[in-house]
């Protein structure tokens, strides 16, 4: 029997589907887009009937042709690396529509895939820095603290993202990175306080321990488990756990050296937050701080007003229904919703992916700091459920966001199908060009004019 395909061409076709598959899952695409995603890759390059196995660590892929007596081909590829890296996820993401519509051909399309996974960026990392500052300074004026903290809570940002820079270099697991991270936020919060530059300790490393939370790994588990990929969720759950278990130990550590030293600090209260006068503060945080973070992971330039617009719009739309009197779960979960909804036009306008949107407007309604002030509540011997009810808390209101993040997006695809088809009937009268655009091919008989009406 004659085979479906080319035999010469389906370890390539399997080698670029794994590789694809490696830069979305180690940028942060959840295992569901991840399989799809390789997939389609196959089915399109005539692999139909591919057997896909997803993990947090490892992907694999086999392919027998049905038409032959072969054994499978079957590959492996493990994923190593963990940084969220919006430029590379942008670049495969277009690969990926140019495979599909025959814009380049396999070979080509696997050297691209090798570029991406191997070259550099455009942006300077010193600009990164830069952007993490910007980031902390803004949730510091999310959480209402004054000029000061603001300036505190950025050069601490910046100081945290070098010393994890230099122990990355050195391949240091990220556990102890995040240990030094909470170390250092600590004890420059207790150096302004006791130097008289700044008041108020738990505001500042609140303010600076937020670009150390997992709460974007909490997030990512339970969408994974939504989507039926339980295994992954376990492993990015367990990790989330770890990392803040790490910023923990920092913070505790910073605290007893500053014992140690006699430096009285007062009460450190795990979370706290300032009260504000008026929601445009909150809400200009809220952009400054998800633009910022859309910088800090090399997310294209031109998306990121839009987000920052965004994130301000839902962290608003999240109070309105605090102020009703619903529970912050029915609320952070009315604003994911929207989220999920805007991105997905937004990202096809600017020709991005919709995950680059979405979890970057979403980066001030994450729970991270309720899961770490669950966490630190737990290692107190107070004897209460605090900390178990602020875990139950950060729970459940990561589950809204995924929630209302995956529905948005549900919704928004038939939506945006029929707008475009609504615009196609309102789009005249013309002045120029064809006065009916065709978007369908039709068959026509040898010899006929193709420019014939």
């Amino acid at each position: 029997m004659r085979p479906l395909v080319d035999p010469q061409e389906v370890a390539p076709t399997l080698d670029l589907c794994l590789r694809v598959g490696e830069i979305l899952m180690s940028n942060g695409a959840g295992a569901a887009d991840v399989t799809a995603t390789m997939r389609s890759l196959a089915f399109h390059r005539g692999l139909r009937g591919a057997e896909l196995d997803v993990t947090f660590t490892s992907l694999s892929m086999s392919w027998q042709d049905p038409g032959t007596d072969d054994p499978p081909v079957v590959m492996l590829r493990q994923v190593k690396q963990r940084d969220i890296d919006y430029e590379d996820l942008t670049r495969v993401d277009h690969l990926v529509r140019d495979v599909l519509a025959d814009r380049t051909t396999l070979r080509e399309a696997r050297a691209e895939a090798a570029r991406i996974a191997s070259s550099g960026h455009q942006t300077a990392r010193a600009a990164i820095t830069v952007a993490w500052g910007v980031m902390c300074a803004g949730i510091a004026i999310m959480l209402g603290g004054d000029p000061l903290v603001v300036a505190v809570a950025s050069v601490t940002a910046m100081v945290i993202d070098r010393l994890q820079l230099a122990m990355g270099r050195r391949r240091l697991p990220a556990f102890y990175q995040q240990v030094a991270g909470g170390g250092v936020a600590t004890l420059m919060a207790i150096g302004a306080v006791t130097l008289g530059l700044a008041d108020g300790l738990s505001l500042m490393v609140t303010a600076n321990i937020v670009m150390l939370l997992s709460g974007i790994g909490l997030m990512g588990a339970l969408q994974d488990a939504l989507s039926g990929f339980y295994v992954t969720s376990s492993a990015r759950l367990l990790e989330a756990m770890l990392a803040t278990a790490g910023i923990i130990g920092g913070v505790s550590g910073g605290l007893a050296v500053a014992e140690i030293a006699g430096i009285e600090v007062g009460r450190f209260v795990p979370g706290r937050t300032a009260a504000l006068d008026t929601l445009t503060l909150m809400a200009v945080g809220a952009g400054v701080a998800a633009a910022a973070f859309a910088v800090a992971s090399y997310a294209p330039w031109r998306v990121v007003p839009a987000i920052g617009l965004i994130a301000a719009g839902a962290t608003l739309l999240s109070q309105a229904p605090l102020l009703a009197g619903f529970p912050r779960a029915w609320s952070v979960g009315v604003a994911a919703l929207g989220i999920g909804l805007v991105s997905y036009g937004v990202a096809g306008r600017f020709r991005v992916p919709p995950l680059v949107v979405v979890v970057s407007a979403i980066v001030p309604l994450l729970p991270g700091l309720t899961i770490y002030r669950g966490l630190s509540l737990l290692t107190e011997s107070s004897g209460d459920f605090r900390g178990v009810l602020a875990l139950v808390v950060a729970a459940s209101t990561a589950l809204a966001l995924a929630a209302g993040v995956i529905l948005g997006e549900y919704l928004a695809q038939p939506l945006k199908r029929e707008a475009r088809r609504l615009e196609g009937r309102l789009s005249g009268p013309r002045l120029v060009g064809p006065l009916r655009e065709r978007t369908r091919t039709r068959s026509r008989r040898p010899g006929a004019d193709p420019d014939a009406p």
